[in-house]
C-alpha cells in the first residue's frame, strides 16, 4: 500500500507499539487517527498533528465512539493493535472479570471494528485491515492464558476474513509481534524488542504487501511450528 494520503486508525495508538505505528504512519504521509483512553496521551498525540479519539474499547461504548469518530471519513488503514493482559488465575473466580476485560479488548473490539468499519473500506480504491496478535497465538504459555487465548481467536478470525476478502479490495494482515518493550512487558525480565523496532517491521509489511508479519524473534517460532507444532508448544508453555 502507498500510505501517502491515505487515512489509518490505529487503536491503542496513544502508547507503545501503537503509538510507533502511528508515528511511523504520518512519518510515511498518511493521516493518522489513534484511540486510546489517556485524556493526556491523546492529548500529546493530538499536538503532534493525530487526529484522536477517546474509548474504552472493552466497553460497546469505546467501540461506538470510535465507529462515530471515523463515520464519513474515507479510512483505508484500520490497524486493530489495542490490548491488555488479564490478571486471571486459575481456581480463582475473583480474576474473571480480568479475564473477560481482556477478551473483550483483544478480541471482541477487533471483531465489532472489522464488521462495522468493513464498508467503510470497501469504499476505497485500495484498504487494509491488520489485525496485531502475538507470537502466544501461535503456542501459548501457562502463565497468560486468556490473553493467549484471545490472540490465538483473534488470529484464527484474521484467517477467515483474509479468505472471505480474497476477491475484494481489501486486503487482510495479521501481524505477530514477540516480548516487545511496553508497560504491558514493564514487571518482566529478558530480552525484550523496542516498540519502534517492531513496529517498523509492521509498517513494511503494510507497504509491501505482506499477508503475514513475523516480528523479531517470532520468525523463529513459526520456523520451530513449522517443523514440529509440538515442540513449539513445549517450549512456550515454560515460557
Amino acid at each position: 500500500m502507498e500510505l501517502r494520503g491515505k487515512l489509518a486508525l490505529v487503536t491503542g495508538g496513544s502508547d507503545g507499539i501503537g503509538r510507533e505505528i502511528a508515528l511511523q504512519l504520518q512519518g510515511a504521509g498518511a493521516d493518522v487517527i489513534v484511540t486510546g483512553r489517556s485524556a493526556e496521551k491523546l492529548q500529546a498525540m493530538a499536538a503532534l498533528g493525530f487526529g484522536t479519539i477517546a474509548g474504552d474499547l472493552s466497553t460497546a461504548a469505546g467501540v461506538d465512539a470510535v465507529v462515530d469518530g471515523v463515520s464519513g471519513k474515507p479510512l483505508a488503514l484500520l490497524v486493530n493493535n489495542a490490548g491488555v493482559g488479564s490478571d486471571y488465575a486459575l481456581e480463582d473466580a475473583t480474576t474473571l472479570d480480568s479475564a473477560a476485560h481482556c477478551i473483550r479488548t483483544n478480541l471482541d473490539a477487533p471483531v465489532a471494528l472489522c464488521t462495522r468499519l468493513l464498508s467503510v473500506l470497501r469504499a476505497q480504491p485500495e484498504a487494509v485491515i491488520v489485525n496485531v496478535t502475538s507470537g502466544l497465538a501461535i503456542a501459548p504459555r501457562a502463565g497468560g492464558a486468556i490473553y493467549c487465548a484471545t490472540k490465538a481467536g483473534l488470529r484464527s478470525y484474521t484467517q477467515a476474513i483474509r479468505h472471505l476478502l480474497k476477491d475484494s479490495n481489501v486486503r487482510v494482515i495479521e501481524a505477530l509481534p514477540p516480548v516487545v518493550e511496553t508497560n504491558m512487558t514493564a514487571a518482566r525480565s529478558g530480552k525484550k524488542m523496542s516498540a519502534h523496532d517492531c513496529a517498523a517491521e509492521i509498517v513494511h509489511g503494510i507497504r509491501t504487501g505482506k499477508r503475514e508479519v513475523n516480528v523479531g524473534m517470532v520468525k523463529i517460532l513459526q520456523l520451530i511450528h513449522s517443523i514440529s507444532p509440538a515442540m513449539a508448544r513445549r517450549i512456550m508453555l515454560r515460557f
